[in-house]
C-alpha cells in the first residue's frame, strides 16, 4: 500500500478502476486535458469551512442535510430547476433548523452528479443489447448504440453546466433570495395548498416571520448576513476518475503545502460498488482534502470499513468521513448496531448519515422503480433510535429528491405521503434518468418527521 507522501493525482491509474466508462483514448486525452487548464469548480477554502463543519454535525452540534437529484440531466440545467430544488432544500432546513433546534448543513447533490453508477456494463431495451446509460456525463438515454457510446466531450459539458449551476446558486444563496425574510415566497404554489404546506407556513414561516419582526421591533436590525445568506454546499459521486484527476489541484493558501483538493465539489463521496480497499477511486479519494462521503449496503465487511476508514483518515481528522448508511428499512437493525459498535470501539471519528432511498427500491407492476414513503420513514426512525441506543449521533440524512419540474410539474416517483400517491399514479409524471426521488410535497413532509426525531435526540 502507498504511503500519503508518495500520493499523486495519477496514481489511481495504478489501481483496478471500477465502474469506468470505454473512452476513446486520443479523445480522452484531449478532453482531460483541456479540464485540467480550466478554473476549479470550487475554493479550497470553502471545502475546509464544510469540513469544519461537519466536524460539528459529528458532536453533535449541527445536522448534515444533503439531497438532491439521483442523476442530474443536462437538459434539466435550467434556472426554474436549480431554483425549485434549491426551495426544497431551504424549507427543508428552515423546518429542521426552527422545529428540530440546530442548525443545519446545506448540502445537494448538485452541479456535478451527472455520472451514475451500474449493476450491468450493458442492457437489453426491446430485444436489444447496448451500453448501459452511465449518466450524461458519459453517453444519452437515447437507445441507440450511437447515443450509448462514451463521449469524453461530455464530461467537458458536465463541467460548463456545473460551473453555471453553480454561479446561479452562488447568486441565489448570497442576493437576497435565501433570506429568512422570503420564507413565505420558497413555498411553492403546489405545495403551499397542500396540507403540508399548510403546516410549513402556520408552523415555520410564520413564526420565523414573527421573530424577525420582534427583533426589529426591539432594534435588532435583520439585514445582518446571518439573516440574508446562507452557505450552501455541493456534493457528488466521484465516480470518473479522469474527470476527477483533471480537476484536482494543489492549493497554494493552504498553510500546509503539497495538499491537494478535488475541486470539482465541497463533498465528495465513494459508492457502495467502488469502495475496494486497494481500487482505484480509495486511491485517488486518499490523497485530496475533503469531506469524503462513504456509502455502506448490507453487502459489506466491518473489518474492510475499518481499514479504509483508516486510509482515508489515517490521522482521525475531524469532519473527514461521513458514513452514509444505506440498508434499508427491514435491515438496518440487523447491520447498523455492529457497524456502529465497531466502529466507535476502533476510536474512528465519523458523522452518522442516512440514506434512507437506496435500501428502499422495488418495482411496481407498471416496471417502474419506486420508493414507499413508509419504508423511507421507517429505516430512518430506526437509524435514530439504533444511533441513541449505541450512544452514536445521528448526524444527517441523505435523500434524493427533486422540486417542481419547469415543465412537467411535480414528480411522481415515490409512493405514500400525505398525497397518498399509489402504484397506480406513477405513471402520471415518472421523470427520473435512474433512480425515484421524492417531490417537494413529500419531502417537506419528511423534513417535519425528522425535525421530531432531532428534537426527541
Amino acid at each position: 500500500m502507498t504511503t500519503q507522501n508518495t500520493w499523486t493525482k495519477s496514481l489511481w491509474k495504478s489501481k483496478q478502476a471500477l465502474q469506468q466508462p470505454e473512452w476513446p483514448v486520443h479523445e480522452l486525452r484531449e478532453a482531460t486535458e483541456l479540464l485540467s487548464h480550466l478554473p476549479p469548480l470550487v475554493a479550497a477554502g470553502e471545502i475546509r469551512e464544510l469540513k469544519a463543519h461537519l466536524a460539528k454535525a459529528a458532536k453533535g452540534e449541527a445536522f448534515l442535510l444533503q439531497g438532491g437529484d439521483c442523476s442530474e440531466e443536462f437538459l434539466r440545467c435550467t434556472a426554474p430547476n436549480i431554483k425549485s430544488t434549491l426551495k426544497v432544500l431551504l424549507q427543508m432546513a428552515a423546518i429542521l433548523t426552527y422545529a428540530g433546534g440546530k442548525p443545519v448543513i446545506k448540502v445537494g447533490r448538485i452541479a456535478g452528479q451527472y455520472a451514475k453508477p451500474r449493476s450491468s456494463p450493458t442492457e437489453m431495451i426491446n430485444g436489444v443489447e447496448l451500453p448501459s446509460y452511465r449518466g450524461d456525463m458519459c453517453n444519452s438515454q437515447e437507445a441507440n448504440l450511437a447515443a450509448r457510446q462514451a463521449d469524453p466531450q461530455r464530461m467537458l459539458k458536465g463541467y460548463y453546466l456545473s460551473a453555471a449551476t453553480l454561479n446561479l446558486l452562488r447568486a441565489f444563496a448570497q442576493g437576497g433570495f435565501s433570506s429568512l425574510h422570503n420564507v413565505h415566497k420558497w413555498n411553492q404554489e403546489f405545495v403551499k395548498n397542500s396540507p403540508v404546506g399548510g403546516s410549513y407556513e402556520q408552523g415555520v414561516a410564520r413564526q420565523i416571520e414573527r421573530t424577525l419582526n420582534f427583533m426589529e421591533n426591539i432594534g435588532i436590525h435583520t439585514d445582518m448576513p446571518q439573516i440574508k445568506e446562507v452557505e450552501f454546499f455541493t456534493s457528488h459521486e466521484a465516480l470518473f476518475l479522469d474527470y476527477e484527476e483533471s480537476l484536482a489541484r494543489e492549493d497554494s493558501e493552504d498553510e500546509v503545502r503539497g495538499r491537494w483538493y478535488g475541486c470539482s465539489g465541497h463533498m465528495l463521496w465513494i459508492g457502495d460498488r467502488t469502495r475496494q480497499l486497494d481500487g482505484a477511486h480509495i486511491e485517488f479519494l486518499r490523497g485530496v482534502q475533503n469531506p469524503l462521503g462513504m456509502k455502506v449496503g448490507p453487502a459489506h465487511e466491518i473489518s474492510n470499513i475499518l481499514e479504509v476508514i483508516r486510509l482515508l483518515n489515517p490521522n482521525n481528522e475531524e469532519g473527514r468521513m461521513t458514513l452514509i448508511t444505506r440498508f434499508g428499512a427491514g435491515k438496518v437493525e440487523q447491520y447498523l448496531p455492529p457497524l456502529i459498535r465497531a466502529v466507535k470501539g476502533a476510536g474512528l471519528p465519523v458523522l452518522w448519515c442516512c440514506d434512507p432511498m437506496h435500501g428502499n427500491i422495488r418495482k411496481a407492476l407498471s416496471g417502474c422503480k419506486t420508493r414507499s414513503f413508509e419504508d423511507i420513514l421507517a429505516e430512518l426512525k430506526g437509524f435514530f433510535a439504533i444511533c441513541g441506543s449505541e450512544g452514536a449521533v445521528p448526524g444527517g440524512v441523505h435523500f434524493e429528491l427533486t422540486g417542481r419540474d419547469e415543465k412537467t410539474g411535480d414528480v411522481t416517483e415515490c409512493t405514500g405521503g400525505a398525497a397518498g400517491l399509489s402504484d397506480e399514479h406513477l405513471l402520471r409524471n415518472y421523470c427520473t434518468a435512474c433512480d425515484p426521488r421524492l417531490n417537494a410535497e413529500q419531502s417537506l413532509e419528511m423534513a417535519f418527521k425528522i425535525a421530531e426525531m432531532i428534537k426527541n435526540d
